[in-house]
């Protein structure tokens, strides 16, 4: 299986810095001693080019990230102090969710360790992302003439509203985000489907409302190739989650997803998105699940 990973670009963070970054590096060490990459198939992403996060993102933008001239107020929204490091992190994770596209069109499913960094707008960013994976990632296989029609499966706890926001209007790419209703953001954009959820929903009415909401976007969106953002930050000891899944009910989620995504015979590219446990090895428990199970099911194509 072809996964991709970014976390040898490390961010200098302040002291006391809430993101979990070291949950990437452990994520890594994991996979790669379980070998759930065929030899030679975890490896380092190239950097995503101004071309292609400028389909996506304003030129302006792009260029006021990469040289440092973003304000201080932008640089707070983000989260993240600006670094040269951070500015390549930032496009080799979005690079990351390229080539785990082109994988997966190619060979069935394909996966970043890291991405799923959906609340970034056309032209800013915030809470903890810079780029858009997803919506550079989708543009980009349009444009290569490797799919004519994309879904946006969104299973982060927060809403993609960077995702909802650059693809409105889009109707080639269906974007689909269930979330928790009372959490960040909380001004939501329209995606093409939103689903909300009270605080403290737990496995079994999570899976329903998923259910019904993946079928919906694979009817209504007829796409080519699935980009899934499978966010750990829905379970129950999540920091900022407000959800109740337990890591059980968080890998019957997978499973959903991709069986439903698999019955379609359609390509899948998954990304990790959020994660912030209270014992970081929970939320690398759970990524480490989910990149299991997508092993599990490219091995029975």
């Amino acid at each position: 299986m072809d996964i991709f990973y970014t976390d040898h670009f490390v961010l200098p963070l302040p002291p006391g810095h809430r993101f979990p970054m070291e949950k990437y590096a452990r994520l890594r060490e994991r996979v790669a001693a379980a070998g759930l990459a065929d030899g030679g198939r975890m490896r380092e992403p190239a950097a995503a080019t101004d071309v292609e996060l400028e389909r996506a993102h304003d030129r302006a933008y792009v260029q006021q990230v990469q040289a440092g001239t973003l304000t201080s107020a932008e640089m707070k929204r983000i989260g993240f102090p600006w670094t040269p490091a951070m500015v390549e992190r930032s496009r080799r994770s979005a690079g990351a969710t390229l080539e785990a596209c082109r994988a997966a069109l190619a060979r069935g499913i394909a996966v970043n360790l890291a991405g799923g960094t959906h609340h970034a707008f056309r032209d800013r960013g915030e809470g903890y992302c810079v780029f858009n994976d997803s919506a550079v990632a989708a543009l980009a296989m349009q444009a290569e003439g490797r799919a004519r029609r994309v879904a946006v499966i969104d299973c982060d706890v927060h809403q993609g509203n960077g995702t909802a926001a650059i693809l409105a209007g889009d109707p080639s790419v269906f974007t689909f985000s269930i979330h928790g209703a009372n959490n960040f953001p909380f001004r939501k954009e329209e995606s093409d489907l939103d689903i909300e959820l009270p605080d403290g929903t737990g496995d079994e009415a999570y899976l329903a409302a998923l259910e019904q909401g993946v079928c919906h976007a694979l009817s209504a969106g007829q796409p080519d190739l699935v980009i899934y953002l499978a966010g750990a930050d829905p379970f129950e000891g999540d920091r900022l989650g407000r959800l109740a899944l337990t890591k059980a009910g968080l890998a019957a989620r997978d499973r959903l997803v991709l069986t439903l995504v698999r019955d379609a015979g359609l390509p899948i590219a998954i990304t990790m998105a959020g994660g912030y446990a209270r014992q970081i090895d929970d939320s690398v428990d759970i990524h480490f699940a989910t990149v299991s199970i997508a092993r599990e099911f490219l091995d029975r194509r």
